[in-house]
């Protein structure tokens, strides 16, 4: 997966360890209330999609911004990799390749 969801890490770094302080500080810091289980399914896994009001509270309640709670790790699926054999090969009788 390209995007890794960091909310448990981020929530570690600023000693917060449990989904009760979590759902404490963003209604606290945020005003915004969110259920135990709603907590629960992003703490175990990474979310399909995040409204935006969330994410605020999120970021907001641990004083962050989305970009901490999302990692970009770049993937390279069906990259194509030539070599120059393959680049010789294309480019024959002093011609370039169309474009």
């Amino acid at each position: 997966m390209a995007l890794e969801w960091r909310l448990r890490q981020v929530m570690a770094e600023r000693g917060v360890w449990t989904g009760a302080e979590l759902i404490r500080l963003m209604e606290d810091k945020a005003g915004y209330s969110l259920s135990a289980p709603s907590i629960s399914v992003l703490l175990a896994n990474a979310p399909k999609q995040v409204k935006a009001d969330t994410m605020d509270a999120l970021c907001t309640a641990l004083d962050c911004s989305p970009s901490d709670l999302w990692r970009h790790k770049p993937t390279y699926i069906n990259r194509r990799v030539e070599t120059a054999a393959t680049i010789k090969t294309k480019v024959s009788n002093d011609r370039l390749p169309p474009i």
